[in-house]
C-alpha cells in the first residue's frame, strides 16, 4: 500500500517544469476554497426562505455534529498512525509552505469530504455532488503541491463517511431537544439583528 501511495503521489505531484499558472491555481484551491464550509454553514443558518429555514438549520446542526466527530476521529488517527508528509522525507517537490507535522488523514480532506457527504445525505444529491467535486479539487491541489499523500485524502473521505453515520445516530437520539435549544440561544444572542430583519428569526 505504501508503494502505491508513493507511486500515485509522484504521478500527481508538480515538478520544476509544471506551468506556473497551474501551481497558482492549485495554491488558491489548496488554501482558500475550504472557506466555502464556514460560509455555507453561516449562510444556511442565517438566511433562506421561511419555508425551508427549519430544514436548513437541521442540516447545519447535523453537519456541525459530523464535523466535530470527524475532527476528533482525525486527531485520534493522527496519534495512532503517525505518517510524515512527502517533503519531510525528501520525496517529490513542495510548492506550498507547510509545517512538517503528520499528514494522515488530511484535515482539509476530512472537513470538505465530511461536508460533501453531509449534503449528499441530508440536503440534495446535486449539492453534495458539487461539494464532492470541490473536495476532489482540494485533494488534487494538496497532493499536486507536495504537502499530502493521496491516501491522506482517501482517509479524510472515509472519516467523513463514518462521522456522518455517527452524527445521524446522535441526531436520532438527541436532535429533537438539541435544535430548539440552539434556536433559543441564537434568538437571544442575535435579538438585535433579528429585530432589524438582517437575519431570519
Amino acid at each position: 500500500m505504501e508503494e502505491l501511495n508513493r507511486a500515485l503521489f509522484l504521478w500527481v505531484n508538480a515538478n520544476a517544469a509544471s506551468p506556473e499558472w497551474v501551481i497558482d491555481l492549485a495554491t488558491f484551491i489548496a488554501r482558500d476554497v475550504i472557506a466555502i464550509v464556514p460560509l455555507l454553514i453561516v449562510g444556511l443558518w442565517l438566511w433562506g426562505p421561511r419555508s425551508q429555514l427549519t430544514s436548513q438549520r437541521v442540516l447545519v446542526v447535523k453537519t456541525g455534529i459530523a464535523l466535530l466527530y470527524a475532527l476528533a476521529i482525525s486527531w485520534c488517527l493522527a496519534q495512532l498512525f503517525p505518517h510524515p508528509r512527502p517533503f519531510a522525507i525528501g520525496l517529490g517537490h513542495q510548492f506550498l509552505s507547510h509545517a512538517p507535522d503528520d499528514s494522515y488523514p488530511s484535515d482539509h480532506g476530512t472537513v470538505i469530504f465530511t461536508f460533501a457527504i453531509a449534503f449528499i445525505c441530508w440536503h440534495r444529491l446535486w449539492s453534495g455532488a458539487v461539494l464532492m467535486m470541490t473536495g476532489a479539487a482540494i485533494a488534487w491541489s494538496r497532493v499536486y503541491l507536495g504537502v499530502h499523500w493521496p491516501l491522506d485524502m482517501l482517509g479524510g473521505m472515509l472519516v467523513g463517511l463514518l462521522s456522518c453515520l455517527f452524527a445521524q445516530i446522535f441526531w436520532q437520539l438527541c436532535g429533537a431537544t438539541l435544535l430548539p435549544r440552539l434556536s433559543s440561544l441564537y434568538r437571544a444572542l442575535f435579538a438585535f439583528p433579528i429585530s432589524k430583519g438582517w437575519v431570519r428569526d
